[in-house]
Protein backbone atom coordinates (compact mmCIF):
# COMPACT_ATOMS: atom_id res chain seq x y z
CA UNK A 1 0.00 0.00 0.00
CA UNK A 2 7.42 10.66 -11.79
CA UNK A 3 5.47 10.49 -15.06
CA UNK A 4 7.77 7.55 -16.10
CA UNK A 5 5.80 5.48 -13.47
CA UNK A 6 2.54 3.18 -13.88
CA UNK A 7 0.79 4.09 -10.52
CA UNK A 8 -1.88 2.30 -8.85
CA UNK A 9 -3.91 3.32 -6.10
CA UNK A 10 -4.38 0.28 -3.71
CA UNK A 11 -7.26 1.15 -1.09
CA UNK A 12 -6.66 -1.96 1.32
CA UNK A 13 -7.17 -3.43 4.36
CA UNK A 14 -5.43 -1.41 6.02
CA UNK A 15 -7.47 1.32 5.86
CA UNK A 16 -7.81 3.43 4.02
CA UNK A 17 -5.05 3.53 1.12
CA UNK A 18 -1.95 1.73 0.36
CA UNK A 19 0.14 3.07 -2.83
CA UNK A 20 1.18 0.95 -5.19
CA UNK A 21 3.68 2.05 -7.80
CA UNK A 22 4.68 -0.24 -10.24
CA UNK A 23 8.41 0.22 -11.56
CA UNK A 24 8.55 0.39 -15.60
CA UNK A 25 10.81 -3.47 -15.05
CA UNK A 26 8.85 -4.37 -11.93
CA UNK A 27 7.91 -7.40 -11.77
CA UNK A 28 -16.72 -29.25 13.60
CA UNK A 29 -17.37 -30.39 10.73
CA UNK A 30 -20.08 -28.44 8.78
CA UNK A 31 -23.37 -28.53 10.23
CA UNK A 32 -26.23 -27.45 8.68
CA UNK A 33 -26.85 -23.59 8.82
CA UNK A 34 -29.00 -21.09 7.52
CA UNK A 35 -28.26 -18.00 5.85
CA UNK A 36 -29.59 -15.56 3.05
CA UNK A 37 -26.26 -15.80 1.52
CA UNK A 38 -26.01 -17.99 -2.23
CA UNK A 39 -23.20 -20.63 -2.50
CA UNK A 40 -22.45 -23.28 -5.10
CA UNK A 41 -25.91 -25.12 -5.83
CA UNK A 42 -26.86 -23.65 -2.52
CA UNK A 43 -30.29 -21.92 -2.65
CA UNK A 44 -31.58 -19.35 -0.50
CA UNK A 45 -31.71 -20.00 3.55
CA UNK A 46 -30.52 -23.26 3.16
CA UNK A 47 -26.25 -23.68 3.59
CA UNK A 48 -25.32 -27.51 3.08
CA UNK A 49 -23.12 -29.48 5.17
CA UNK A 50 -19.66 -30.88 4.47
CA UNK A 51 -21.49 -34.32 4.24
CA UNK A 52 -23.33 -32.67 1.34
CA UNK A 53 -20.16 -31.08 -0.05
CA UNK A 54 -19.82 -32.75 -3.11
CA UNK A 55 -23.73 -31.75 -4.34
CA UNK A 56 -21.94 -28.28 -4.12
CA UNK A 57 -20.03 -28.38 -7.63
CA UNK A 58 -16.72 -27.60 -5.80
CA UNK A 59 -13.80 -29.08 -7.03
CA UNK A 60 -12.64 -30.58 -3.74
CA UNK A 61 -11.50 -33.95 -4.16
CA UNK A 62 -13.03 -36.35 -1.80
CA UNK A 63 -13.80 -33.53 0.86
CA UNK A 64 -16.59 -35.76 2.64
CA UNK A 65 -14.16 -39.00 3.08
CA UNK A 66 -11.26 -36.70 4.43
CA UNK A 67 -13.26 -35.19 6.99
CA UNK A 68 -14.78 -38.54 8.10
CA UNK A 69 -11.00 -40.23 8.32
CA UNK A 70 -9.50 -37.25 10.11
CA UNK A 71 -12.05 -36.05 12.63
CA UNK A 72 -12.61 -38.20 15.73
CA UNK A 73 -16.23 -37.71 18.32
CA UNK A 74 -15.24 -36.25 21.73
CA UNK A 75 -18.08 -36.83 23.45
CA UNK A 76 -21.35 -34.95 21.97
CA UNK A 77 -18.93 -32.89 20.01
CA UNK A 78 -16.82 -34.02 16.55
CA UNK A 79 -13.20 -32.25 16.19
CA UNK A 80 -11.80 -31.85 12.53
CA UNK A 81 -8.33 -32.06 12.40
CA UNK A 82 -6.67 -28.59 11.55
CA UNK A 83 -4.68 -29.53 8.79
CA UNK A 84 -7.29 -30.70 6.96
CA UNK A 85 -6.35 -28.66 3.99
CA UNK A 86 -2.76 -28.50 4.56
CA UNK A 87 -1.80 -30.58 0.90
CA UNK A 88 -4.16 -27.63 -1.08
CA UNK A 89 -3.38 -27.99 -4.36
CA UNK A 90 -5.21 -24.37 -5.95
CA UNK A 91 -6.51 -23.97 -9.33
CA UNK A 92 -9.35 -21.53 -8.75
CA UNK A 93 -9.40 -18.70 -6.23
CA UNK A 94 -11.79 -16.16 -4.47
CA UNK A 95 -10.03 -13.03 -3.61
CA UNK A 96 -11.75 -10.66 -1.29
CA UNK A 97 -11.08 -6.99 -0.43
CA UNK A 98 -10.63 -5.33 2.97
CA UNK A 99 -11.35 -1.81 4.29
CA UNK A 100 -9.74 0.69 2.31
CA UNK A 101 -11.91 -0.66 -1.05
CA UNK A 102 -14.67 1.09 -0.78
CA UNK A 103 -15.65 3.71 -3.07
CA UNK A 104 -19.39 5.74 -3.36
CA UNK A 105 -21.28 3.76 -5.61
CA UNK A 106 -20.34 0.56 -4.57
CA UNK A 107 -23.75 -1.73 -4.50
CA UNK A 108 -24.96 0.22 -7.69
CA UNK A 109 -25.21 -2.83 -9.67
CA UNK A 110 -26.14 -5.20 -7.22
CA UNK A 111 -30.06 -3.63 -7.33
CA UNK A 112 -30.06 -5.21 -10.55
CA UNK A 113 -30.21 -8.88 -8.83
CA UNK A 114 -32.20 -9.86 -6.13
CA UNK A 115 -30.38 -12.30 -3.91
CA UNK A 116 -28.09 -9.99 -4.26
CA UNK A 117 -30.62 -6.74 -3.02
CA UNK A 118 -31.15 -9.45 -0.51
CA UNK A 119 -28.32 -9.10 1.13
CA UNK A 120 -29.02 -5.70 1.56
CA UNK A 121 -31.90 -5.92 3.14
CA UNK A 122 -30.66 -8.13 5.70
CA UNK A 123 -28.00 -6.37 6.53
CA UNK A 124 -29.96 -3.08 7.24
CA UNK A 125 -32.33 -5.52 10.11
CA UNK A 126 -28.60 -6.44 11.43
CA UNK A 127 -26.86 -2.86 11.08
CA UNK A 128 -29.98 -0.69 11.83
CA UNK A 129 -29.71 1.91 8.67
CA UNK A 130 -29.92 1.44 5.55
CA UNK A 131 -25.82 0.23 4.20
CA UNK A 132 -26.85 0.28 0.24
CA UNK A 133 -27.73 3.76 0.10
CA UNK A 134 -24.49 5.24 2.09
CA UNK A 135 -22.63 2.35 -0.25
CA UNK A 136 -24.57 4.45 -3.09
CA UNK A 137 -24.88 7.68 -2.60
CA UNK A 138 -22.56 8.30 0.57
CA UNK A 139 -21.22 10.69 2.29
CA UNK A 140 -17.95 10.18 1.68
CA UNK A 141 -16.57 10.22 4.94
CA UNK A 142 -19.16 8.10 6.15
CA UNK A 143 -18.57 5.33 4.05
CA UNK A 144 -15.43 5.69 4.74
CA UNK A 145 -15.56 5.60 8.48
CA UNK A 146 -13.92 1.96 10.33
CA UNK A 147 -17.86 1.20 11.68
CA UNK A 148 -19.35 1.61 8.36
CA UNK A 149 -16.44 0.79 5.49
CA UNK A 150 -15.92 -2.67 7.25
CA UNK A 151 -19.99 -4.09 6.71
CA UNK A 152 -19.99 -2.02 3.33
CA UNK A 153 -17.25 -4.43 2.17
CA UNK A 154 -18.16 -7.52 3.22
CA UNK A 155 -21.99 -7.08 2.27
CA UNK A 156 -21.02 -6.05 -0.91
CA UNK A 157 -18.11 -8.22 -1.71
CA UNK A 158 -20.83 -10.87 -1.36
CA UNK A 159 -23.32 -9.38 -3.50
CA UNK A 160 -20.42 -9.82 -6.08
CA UNK A 161 -20.50 -13.52 -6.29
CA UNK A 162 -24.69 -13.29 -6.16
CA UNK A 163 -23.65 -10.78 -9.87
CA UNK A 164 -21.48 -13.17 -10.96
CA UNK A 165 -24.02 -16.15 -10.45
CA UNK A 166 -26.49 -14.21 -12.99
CA UNK A 167 -23.89 -13.93 -15.55
CA UNK A 168 -23.58 -16.57 -18.23
CA UNK A 169 -21.07 -18.67 -17.02
CA UNK A 170 -21.31 -17.47 -13.62
CA UNK A 171 -22.43 -20.14 -11.61
CA UNK A 172 -19.92 -22.59 -13.06
CA UNK A 173 -17.22 -20.13 -12.36
CA UNK A 174 -18.71 -20.28 -8.78
CA UNK A 175 -18.70 -24.30 -8.49
CA UNK A 176 -15.14 -24.36 -9.49
CA UNK A 177 -13.73 -22.23 -6.67
CA UNK A 178 -11.18 -24.63 -4.40
CA UNK A 179 -9.51 -22.07 -2.43
CA UNK A 180 -10.57 -18.35 -1.22
CA UNK A 181 -9.11 -15.58 0.77
CA UNK A 182 -9.34 -12.09 2.07
CA UNK A 183 -7.50 -9.11 2.91
CA UNK A 184 -7.65 -8.48 6.64
CA UNK A 185 -11.92 -8.03 6.55
CA UNK A 186 -11.89 -10.29 3.42
CA UNK A 187 -10.93 -13.02 5.80
CA UNK A 188 -14.37 -12.94 6.98
CA UNK A 189 -16.28 -12.57 3.39
CA UNK A 190 -14.05 -15.79 2.30
CA UNK A 191 -15.22 -17.31 5.85
CA UNK A 192 -18.58 -16.71 4.75
CA UNK A 193 -18.53 -17.95 1.55
CA UNK A 194 -16.77 -21.37 2.21
CA UNK A 195 -19.37 -21.49 4.77
CA UNK A 196 -17.58 -21.31 8.15
CA UNK A 197 -21.23 -19.15 9.09
CA UNK A 198 -24.21 -17.76 7.84
CA UNK A 199 -23.97 -14.31 5.99
CA UNK A 200 -25.81 -12.63 8.98
CA UNK A 201 -23.52 -14.43 11.48
CA UNK A 202 -20.48 -13.08 9.62
CA UNK A 203 -22.20 -9.76 9.33
CA UNK A 204 -22.72 -9.30 13.39
CA UNK A 205 -18.91 -10.16 13.96
CA UNK A 206 -17.71 -7.75 11.01
CA UNK A 207 -20.13 -5.19 12.68
CA UNK A 208 -18.57 -5.58 16.04
CA UNK A 209 -15.11 -5.73 15.17
CA UNK A 210 -15.18 -2.16 13.30
CA UNK A 211 -16.79 -1.15 16.20
CA UNK A 212 -13.86 -2.77 18.37
CA UNK A 213 -11.25 -1.57 16.00
CA UNK A 214 -13.06 2.44 16.06
CA UNK A 215 -12.82 2.11 20.09
CA UNK A 216 -9.34 0.99 20.53
CA UNK A 217 -8.07 3.68 18.20
CA UNK A 218 -9.72 6.43 20.29
CA UNK A 219 -8.26 5.15 23.15
CA UNK A 220 -4.40 6.04 21.81
CA UNK A 221 -2.54 7.69 19.68
CA UNK A 222 -1.57 6.23 16.66
CA UNK A 223 -1.33 6.43 13.05
CA UNK A 224 -0.18 3.59 9.99
CA UNK A 225 1.79 4.64 7.00
CA UNK A 226 2.94 2.90 3.76
CA UNK A 227 6.33 2.49 2.92
CA UNK A 228 7.30 2.25 -0.71
CA UNK A 229 10.27 1.53 -2.26
CA UNK A 230 12.08 -0.81 0.70
CA UNK A 231 11.92 -4.48 0.91
CA UNK A 232 10.63 -6.39 3.86
CA UNK A 233 14.14 -5.95 5.87
CA UNK A 234 14.93 -2.61 5.34
CA UNK A 235 11.58 -1.61 6.49
CA UNK A 236 12.33 -3.69 9.43
CA UNK A 237 15.81 -1.82 9.68
CA UNK A 238 13.95 1.75 9.24
CA UNK A 239 11.15 0.40 12.37
CA UNK A 240 14.33 -0.44 14.15
CA UNK A 241 15.82 2.95 14.24
CA UNK A 242 12.41 4.57 14.46
CA UNK A 243 12.44 2.84 17.51
CA UNK A 244 15.43 3.15 19.62
CA UNK A 245 14.20 7.51 19.45
CA UNK A 246 10.65 6.87 21.18
CA UNK A 247 8.78 5.50 24.17
CA UNK A 248 7.42 2.45 25.19
CA UNK A 249 4.34 3.67 24.10
CA UNK A 250 4.94 4.95 20.93
CA UNK A 251 6.51 1.45 19.46
CA UNK A 252 6.63 0.99 15.34
CA UNK A 253 6.29 -2.50 13.78
CA UNK A 254 5.45 -3.45 10.02
CA UNK A 255 1.76 -4.19 10.22
CA UNK A 256 1.06 -5.48 6.46
CA UNK A 257 2.75 -7.44 4.48
CA UNK A 258 1.33 -6.09 1.35
CA UNK A 259 3.19 -7.31 -1.23
CA UNK A 260 7.25 -6.39 -2.83
CA UNK A 261 8.22 -2.67 -2.21
CA UNK A 262 4.58 -2.12 -0.74
CA UNK A 263 4.76 -2.36 3.30
CA UNK A 264 2.50 -0.26 6.14
CA UNK A 265 3.78 0.12 9.17
CA UNK A 266 1.72 0.88 12.80
CA UNK A 267 1.85 2.06 16.01
CA UNK A 268 2.36 5.42 17.92
CA UNK A 269 1.99 8.85 16.41
CA UNK A 270 5.40 10.15 17.32
CA UNK A 271 6.91 7.00 15.86
CA UNK A 272 5.39 6.71 12.81
CA UNK A 273 6.60 10.58 12.82
CA UNK A 274 9.83 9.73 13.22
CA UNK A 275 9.77 6.90 10.68
CA UNK A 276 8.35 9.48 8.00
CA UNK A 277 11.53 11.40 8.99
CA UNK A 278 13.94 8.78 8.20
CA UNK A 279 12.25 7.10 4.99
CA UNK A 280 14.31 8.82 2.70
CA UNK A 281 17.37 8.07 4.36
CA UNK A 282 16.63 4.46 4.01
CA UNK A 283 15.79 5.01 0.40
CA UNK A 284 12.48 4.25 0.31
CA UNK A 285 10.87 6.03 -2.58
CA UNK A 286 8.09 7.68 -0.96
CA UNK A 287 5.61 7.40 2.64
CA UNK A 288 1.74 7.73 2.47
CA UNK A 289 0.21 8.40 5.70
CA UNK A 290 -2.76 6.36 5.64
CA UNK A 291 -6.41 7.70 6.69
CA UNK A 292 -6.97 5.69 9.23
CA UNK A 293 -8.41 5.17 13.07
CA UNK A 294 -5.22 4.63 14.61
CA UNK A 295 -2.62 1.43 14.09
CA UNK A 296 -4.71 -1.88 12.70
CA UNK A 297 -3.07 -5.28 13.11
CA UNK A 298 -0.76 -4.11 16.52
CA UNK A 299 -0.47 -4.31 19.82
CA UNK A 300 -2.54 -1.05 19.31
CA UNK A 301 -5.50 -3.07 18.82
CA UNK A 302 -5.58 -5.26 21.95
CA UNK A 303 -8.73 -3.76 23.67
CA UNK A 304 -10.57 -4.77 20.26
CA UNK A 305 -9.57 -8.95 20.93
CA UNK A 306 -11.71 -9.51 24.01
CA UNK A 307 -14.89 -8.28 22.62
CA UNK A 308 -14.01 -10.13 19.30
CA UNK A 309 -13.48 -13.57 21.93
CA UNK A 310 -16.83 -13.42 23.17
CA UNK A 311 -18.48 -12.86 20.43
CA UNK A 312 -17.07 -14.95 18.52
CA UNK A 313 -17.52 -17.74 21.14
CA UNK A 314 -21.17 -17.06 21.13
CA UNK A 315 -20.86 -17.87 17.09
CA UNK A 316 -21.39 -20.64 15.31
CA UNK A 317 -18.55 -21.41 13.24
CA UNK A 318 -18.14 -24.67 11.01
CA UNK A 319 -15.00 -26.06 9.34
CA UNK A 320 -14.80 -23.98 6.06
CA UNK A 321 -15.93 -26.88 2.37
CA UNK A 322 -12.74 -25.36 0.99
CA UNK A 323 -9.59 -24.08 2.12
CA UNK A 324 -9.83 -20.23 3.49
CA UNK A 325 -5.98 -18.76 4.21
CA UNK A 326 -5.66 -16.86 6.96
CA UNK A 327 -3.86 -13.75 7.36
CA UNK A 328 -2.28 -14.29 10.49
CA UNK A 329 0.10 -17.52 9.20
CA UNK A 330 -0.87 -17.61 5.78
CA UNK A 331 -2.21 -21.05 6.22
CA UNK A 332 -5.80 -22.77 5.54
CA UNK A 333 -7.42 -23.79 8.74
CA UNK A 334 -10.26 -26.81 9.48
CA UNK A 335 -10.99 -26.38 12.95
CA UNK A 336 -13.38 -24.30 14.06
CA UNK A 337 -11.97 -23.71 17.60
CA UNK A 338 -9.12 -22.45 15.59
CA UNK A 339 -10.91 -20.64 13.08
CA UNK A 340 -12.13 -18.44 16.49
CA UNK A 341 -8.37 -17.61 17.84
CA UNK A 342 -7.15 -16.86 14.90
CA UNK A 343 -9.62 -13.97 13.75
CA UNK A 344 -9.46 -12.86 17.37
CA UNK A 345 -5.52 -12.62 16.94
CA UNK A 346 -6.07 -10.86 13.45
CA UNK A 347 -6.58 -7.78 14.88
CA UNK A 348 -3.00 -7.51 16.03
CA UNK A 349 -1.05 -9.71 13.83
CA UNK A 350 0.56 -8.74 10.96
CA UNK A 351 -1.52 -9.26 7.59
CA UNK A 352 0.65 -12.14 5.97
CA UNK A 353 -0.76 -11.11 2.10
CA UNK A 354 2.83 -11.32 0.33
CA UNK A 355 3.34 -14.93 1.69
CA UNK A 356 -0.63 -15.92 0.63
CA UNK A 357 0.00 -14.58 -2.52
CA UNK A 358 3.41 -16.05 -3.07
CA UNK A 359 2.01 -19.43 -1.90
CA UNK A 360 -0.88 -19.39 -4.23
CA UNK A 361 0.49 -19.07 -7.00
CA UNK A 362 3.78 -21.13 -6.18
CA UNK A 363 1.17 -24.28 -5.70
CA UNK A 364 -0.49 -23.74 -9.22
CA UNK A 365 -3.08 -21.59 -9.00
CA UNK A 366 -4.54 -20.61 -12.44
CA UNK A 367 -7.72 -18.21 -12.22
CA UNK A 368 -8.45 -16.07 -9.80
CA UNK A 369 -11.11 -13.55 -9.63
CA UNK A 370 -11.26 -10.36 -7.01
CA UNK A 371 -14.87 -9.91 -5.66
CA UNK A 372 -16.12 -6.31 -4.47
CA UNK A 373 -15.42 -3.06 -4.33
CA UNK A 374 -11.88 -2.24 -6.15
CA UNK A 375 -8.95 -3.64 -7.84
CA UNK A 376 -6.67 -3.77 -4.90
CA UNK A 377 -5.60 -7.59 -4.72
CA UNK A 378 -5.30 -7.32 -8.48
CA UNK A 379 -3.02 -5.18 -8.22
CA UNK A 380 -0.61 -7.14 -5.90
CA UNK A 381 -0.88 -10.34 -7.60
CA UNK A 382 0.50 -8.29 -10.73
CA UNK A 383 3.23 -6.86 -8.38
CA UNK A 384 3.99 -10.59 -7.44
CA UNK A 385 3.96 -11.71 -10.88
CA UNK A 386 3.00 -9.86 -14.09
CA UNK A 387 2.02 -12.92 -15.44
CA UNK A 388 -1.26 -13.31 -13.23
CA UNK A 389 -4.30 -13.37 -14.21
CA UNK A 390 -6.88 -11.92 -12.07
CA UNK A 391 -10.41 -10.88 -13.08
CA UNK A 392 -12.48 -8.24 -10.85
CA UNK A 393 -16.27 -8.77 -10.35
CA UNK A 394 -17.90 -5.53 -8.85
CA UNK A 395 -21.04 -4.90 -7.08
Amino acid sequence: MPSLLHRTILRTSTPRSLILRTLPSATTMATTSSSSLLLPSVSLNNFTSSRNASSLGFSVKNLTRSRVSMSVSAGSQTTVNDSLFADYKPTSAFLFPGQGAQAIGMGKEAQSVASAGELYKKANDILGYDLLDICVNGPKEKLDSTVISQPAIYVTSLAAVELLRVREGGEQIINSVDVTCGLSLGEYTALAFAGAFSFEDGLKLVKLRGEAMQAAADAAKSAMVSIIGLDSEKVQQLCDAANQEVDEADKVQIANYLCPGNYAVSGGLKGIEVVEAKAKSFKARMTVRLAVAGAFHTSFMEPAVSRLEAALVSTEIRSPRIPVISNVDAQPHADPDTIKKILARQVTSPVQWETTVKTLLSKGLKNSYELGPGKVIAGIFKRVDKSASVENISA
